[in-house]
């Protein structure tokens, strides 16, 4: 039986040239997608019987009972939304299509697939005798997320990766980042004392997230 030949390497980009990255693309933004989606059918609707003299007014504290399923689900979607964006940015300053960009971008991917459970938990026990613990795993859930990140963010500026970035662009992401997962890391240790206070600094960062790349798209900041 006659061996099968090797397979030819892929030949490498040219320096400066950005590679193909539309199915690494197309493949994240359906996790991302996938993800979202999930958060969203954890909001039930509340059933009751027409016939009920006083159906508005039990509807309306229905729905203001299950008001921490709104809360939660406000929260993941906004952080996870502004991961897609991170995501975005990163991907377009890639400059080396390899199998380390390719597990680290699948190790970012699996991190943002599990925002769906913390989100249910801290939604069902938000108040309740277990509400820190459920705030210890949602803040925790977003330390991973914010260390895969990261890699993916070294793996991207490694090398050659990076080149076309101006040195300011560079220093300000990799500060962006870094502090993420010790904020996060922070957010697990308030949640021993309040749950409260825990997921305030985990909605708060995705407020600063967003409010800073407003400022800086009102300042002009280049494109990358």
């Amino acid at each position: 039986m006659k061996p099968s030949s090797p397979e030819p390497d892929l030949p490498s980009n040219p320096p400066g040239l950005r590679p193909n990255t539309s199915r690494l693309e197309a493949f994240s933004d359906g996790v991302f997608a996938i993800a979202l989606t999930l958060l969203v059918l954890d909001l039930k609707v509340p059933h009751l019987s027409d016939d009920s003299p006083h159906l508005v007014a039990a509807l309306k504290h229905v729905l203001w009972k299950h008001w921490p399923e709104y809360f939660a689900f406000l929260t993941s979607f906004c952080s996870v939304f502004i991961m897609w964006t991170h995501h975005h940015t990163l991907i377009r300053i890639v400059r080396r299509y390899d199998s380390l960009l390719l597990f680290a971008n699948g190790f970012w991917l699996l991190s943002v697939t599990i925002v769906p459970f913390p989100t249910a938990l801290i939604a069902d026990y938000l108040l309740s005798p277990g509400a820190k613990v459920a705030a210890s795993v949602y803040a925790g859930t977003f330390v991973l997320i914010s260390i895969s990140g990261f890699l993916l963010l070294q793996v991207v500026l490694r090398a050659d990766g990076g080149e076309g970035l101006a040195p300011k662009m560079r220093r300000r992401l990799k500060v962006s980042y870094s502090t993420g997962p010790l904020i996060y890391l922070f957010a697990v240790g308030v949640a021993q004392f309040s749950a409260w206070a825990a997921m305030g600094i985990c909605t708060a960062q995705w407020l600063v997230w967003a409010i800073a790349a407003l400022i800086r798209e009102e300042m002009g900041e280049p494109d990358i």
